[in-house]
């Protein structure tokens, strides 16, 4: 399977998939892409196969981290619990945006909304003020719609997708 199945999705879901399938494919750099819920719970992620593929033929490397959707989100929803602690502890306010320089890659975590978080994995060589600026508008069109009904929705239609390629 190349891409999740939208069939059977509301309008809101099927436009939340398009919007993330044209930030992979558009924003050179992605490997891949996680949105998750404020608990931490997966709710929509790119293609790692399709990601896989194009990062082992440019770099030699699989995908990461660990090309698992699940280990993407489970970092994406660290992070954020971690800056989030941080700027209470220093009384700074709400947290925008987090990035991780790495390397061999970049992380950049963006709040999205009621503490759902969009998390990229970037590429090595990729242009930091390109990806955060595309996370910013997918946030922009994704906020206001990620009501707790559409994220319920979201999380029910990854738990009947088949497991991914059995690695």
């Amino acid at each position: 399977m190349t891409a999740p199945s939208t069939f059977g999705l509301s309008s809101e879901a099927r436009n939340l998939h398009w919007l993330l399938t044209n930030l992979v494919e558009e924003v050179p750099g992605i490997v891949s892409v996680a949105v998750v819920s404020s608990d931490g719970l997966l709710l929509l992620s790119s293609d790692p196969d399709r990601n896989e593929e194009a990062r082992t033929k440019e770099t030699g490397k699989p995908s990461g981290p660990r090309g698992s959707a699940a280990d993407l989100a489970t970092v994406v929803s660290g992070v954020g619990s971690l800056t989030v602690g941080a700027a209470r502890l220093m009384e700074y306010g709400n947290v925008k945006h987090t990035m991780v320089a790495m390397d061999e890659g970049s992380l950049f975590v963006m709040s999205i909304s009621d503490g759902s978080l969009l998390g990229v994995h970037g590429a090595a060589d990729c242009d930091m003020s390109v990806i955060a600026y595309h996370m910013a508008l997918f946030v922009g069109r994704a906020g206001h719609v990620l009501t707790p009904e559409l994220r319920s929705e979201l999380r029910q239609s990854l738990e009947s997708e088949p497991t991914g390629s059995g690695r």
